[in-house]
């Protein structure tokens, strides 16, 4: 028997979005060198190495980001124990909108995404930081 999804990603990301800040891509790259700004790139390795990140921003898999994030993990990092914003990103928005609202429910705050990623980031002639 098939499976019957009753909630889908489109539903997901409409109520991630209702609850997340969503910073313009003007408003992020300005504020991508603010000390009290951690960038959170949620991409796989693969993808920051083929297409680079925002300079400085924190490679964190999304697979991983509760477990980083939980300072009762054995997987944490003290990164997510600033007193800082944290601005997650992925290559579209997607991923980020949804672990930005993760991280929200987990306490992480305060929080906000990329609109647009790191797609309209390079579109836009964002600053980036390649992978050598």
């Amino acid at each position: 028997m098939a499976q019957s999804i009753t909630v889908g990603i489109k539903h997901l990301l409409e109520e991630a979005r209702k609850e997340v800040t969503t910073l313009p891509l003007d408003e992020a790259v300005r504020l991508s060198d603010r000390d009290d700004h951690v960038f959170v790139d949620l991409r796989d390795i693969r993808e920051i190495n083929r297409t680079g990140k925002v300079p400085g921003a924190f490679s964190c898999p999304r697979g991983m980001l509760e477990f980083w994030i939980d300072p009762e993990s054995p997987y944490h990092k003290e990164i997510f124990n600033q007193d800082k914003t944290y601005v997650f990103y992925c290559a579209s928005g997607w991923r980020s909108a949804l672990s930005a609202k993760t991280a929200m429910t987990m306490g992480l705050s305060p929080v906000a995404h990329v609109d647009g990623g790191f797609t309209a980031w390079i579109a836009a002639n964002g600053p980036i930081e390649t992978i050598d």
